[in-house]
């Protein structure tokens, strides 16, 4: 039995993924990158990540070719820079890097100095697939933002957040989800102390490229 394309792309419309930019280029002139929500950890031992990246993306050549690159993670203020290198903004190449504050990897590859957490990779392994390639990056530089705590703590109140508006004893997360120039963002309202007890604000949890 298969699967309808368009059954499989709703299904994947419900889940909410990390929002990452996989950018490579070690010259000015010469960068690119795209937004992604297929990176992920493979292993601690050696520290490495994996990505799946559509062959007919500009950055496909580019990671073959440089040998590294680097998945930035993103957080919430970072929407309209995921939709610039998703394409949606009609800003390609590295005219996209005219968006955000990059600092030069290890690698050499472009690292966004505030992303969540930006993994520096070397190119490992390649696995090829019918309209990806899985890319497998060995990490040789890490680092991440002030706020990974916090987005911890944040992480913690979306999963047992107190509604106020259905009691105090209803511990489910509040949901919302709208459409974002083609991007399915899925928001959480939650209790935060940064407006106040009893308060909510909302937080873009990800967005998915379906």
């Amino acid at each position: 039995m298969s699967v309808d394309a368009k059954d499989f792309k709703q299904a994947m419309r419900q889940c909410a993924g990390a929002v990452a930019l996989v950018t490579v280029g070690a010259e000015h002139g010469k960068r690119t990158g795209l937004t992604v929500t297929s990176a992920c950890s493979l292993s601690d031992n050696p520290p490495s990540l994996i990505v799946c990246v559509n062959r007919n993306a500009s950055a496909h050549a580019r990671i073959r070719e440089e040998g590294a690159f680097a998945i930035n993670f993103l957080h919430e203020d970072h929407a309209m820079l995921a939709l610039t290198f998703s394409g949606q903004k009609g800003v390609n190449g590295d005219d996209r890097f005219a968006f955000g504050q990059w600092a030069r990897g290890e690698t050499g590859a472009p690292v966004l100095t505030d992303a969540v957490a930006a993994f520096d990779c070397v190119l490992a392994q390649e696995f090829e697939t019918r309209t990806h390639s899985i890319f497998v990056g060995e990490v040789r530089d890490v680092s991440h933002s002030a706020m990974a705590y916090a987005a911890r703590v944040f992480a913690q109140q979306f999963l047992y957040a107190a509604g106020d508006a259905r009691g105090r004893n209803d511990r489910r997360p509040r949901r919302a989800a709208s459409e974002l120039d083609g991007f399915l963002v899925v928001a959480a309202l939650f209790p935060s102390p940064l407006v106040g007890e009893g308060g909510a604000k909302r937080r873009m949890r990800g967005i998915s490229a379906y």
